[in-house]
C-alpha cells in the first residue's frame, strides 16, 4: 500500500495531544453516517452496547446528505450489533437520488451496499490507568459502487477502509468534557465512496474536537468538528483534486434514558476540484437519527 506521510504526521501531531485524562464517550457515541459507531462521520474506539457474553441490543440509524445539485442526494439506512462487549458488526445501505447537471451527474447513479466490522483492542482506563484512552481497529467494505470511474468503465468497483481509531476525553470543567478522536485509514475510496474509487490505496488521517453540553433533565448536547484526508485523485479521472473534508456537526440526546441521537452538520466536500469542473458540495446539509434497543442502566 502507498503511504502518503502527510497523513501519517498528521496523526502524529493530534495523537501526540491526547491529555492523560480517562471518561466516558456514551454521551457522544452513536451510529455514524456509514453505521459503525461514532460522531457524525469518523469512527469512535467504542463499540454497540453489548454484555461480556454474547450479543446486545441492535442500534439503527438513517442518515440523509444534501449533496447539491451535482452529486444528489444519499440515504443510509444502517443496523449495527455489537458482541462480546469490545467488537461489532453491521450493515448499510446507500440510496442515492440523482443531480441535475447534464454534464456531470450521469457520474453518480443508484446506491451501493457497505459492511463493516470493528473490535476495541485496548479500553478507556485498561489496567486501572486512567490516562489510557481507547483504541480500536476496524474496517469498511463498499461493494457494486458505480460512482465516477464505475460510470466512466461501464462496471461496478469495490473499494474499502482499514483504520485504527484512538478516542480520549478531557474534563474541562466538571460538567463538560472535550471529547478528542484521532486516527489514520487506509483506503482506495474517493469521499468515503461518495466519488467512487481512488487510483491506489493510501494512507489519510482524520481527527475531531468535540464538547459534550449537558441539557436539561439529564440530556446532552455534543458540538464540534471533524476533519479528514482523502485520496487526492479519483479512479477513471485522475485530473481531479479532491481537498480535505470538514464537518461541523451537533449530536443531540433528548432522553438520557434511550440511546436516541439527533445528528445536524454541514459537511465541506469538494467544490471546484478541476479547471471548469465544480461538484458545488461545499456546505451540504446532512441530517441522522440512530436509535439503540434497549434502555440505558
Amino acid at each position: 500500500m502507498k503511504m502518503r506521510w502527510n497523513g501519517w504526521y498528521a496523526f502524529g501531531l493530534i495523537v501526540a495531544g491526547l491529555p492523560l485524562a480517562a471518561g466516558t464517550i456514551a454521551q457522544a457515541q452513536d451510529l455514524g453516517y456509514e453505521g459503525p459507531t461514532g460522531i457524525f462521520v469518523e469512527p469512535m474506539a467504542s463499540t454497540a452496547a453489548s454484555p461480556a457474553k454474547g450479543f446486545g441490543a441492535p442500534s439503527v440509524a438513517y442518515h440523509a446528505l444534501a449533496g447539491g445539485p451535482v452529486l444528489g442526494d444519499f440515504s443510509m439506512i444502517s443496523v449495527t450489533e455489537g458482541f462480546a462487549k469490545r467488537y461489532e458488526i453491521g450493515y448499510t445501505r446507500a440510496i442515492h437520488q440523482s443531480g441535475d447537471v447534464a454534464a456531470l451527474s450521469p457520474l453518480w447513479t443508484g446506491g451501493y451496499n457497505l459492511i463493516h466490522g470493528k473490535v476495541t483492542v485496548v479500553e478507556p482506563g485498561a489496567g486501572g490507568y486512567k490516562w489510557v484512552p481507547g483504541v480500536a481497529v476496524g474496517g469498511i467494505l463498499r461493494m457494486n459502487v458505480k460512482n465516477v470511474g464505475g460510470e466512466v468503465s461501464g462496471n461496478t468497483t469495490t473499494n474499502g477502509d482499514v483504520y485504527l481509531v484512538v478516542t480520549d476525553v478531557i474534563p474541562i470543567t466538571k460538567k463538560v468534557p472535550m471529547l478528542l478522536n484521532a486516527g489514520v485509514r487506509g483506503t482506495n475510496a474517493s469521499l468515503w465512496g461518495l466519488g467512487g474509487n481512488a487510483p491506489q490505496e493510501s494512507a489519510v488521517a482524520f481527527g475531531a474536537v468535540f464538547f459534550v453540553i449537558p441539557g436539561p433533565k439529564k440530556s446532552s448536547i455534543v458540538v464540534g468538528s471533524e476533519v479528514a484526508q482523502q485520496p487526492q485523485n479519483v479512479a477513471g479521472n485522475p485530473a481531479l483534486d479532491i481537498p480535505t473534508t470538514v464537518d461541523y456537526a451537533v449530536r443531540l440526546t433528548p432522553l438520557a434514558r434511550y440511546k436516541l441521537n439527533l445528528d445536524f452538520g454541514v459537511l465541506q466536500a469538494a467544490g471546484q476540484v478541476a479547471p471548469g469542473v465544480n461538484l458545488q458540495a461545499r456546505a451540504r446539509f446532512a441530517f441522522g437519527i440512530s436509535y439503540g434497543f434497549g434502555k440505558e442502566k
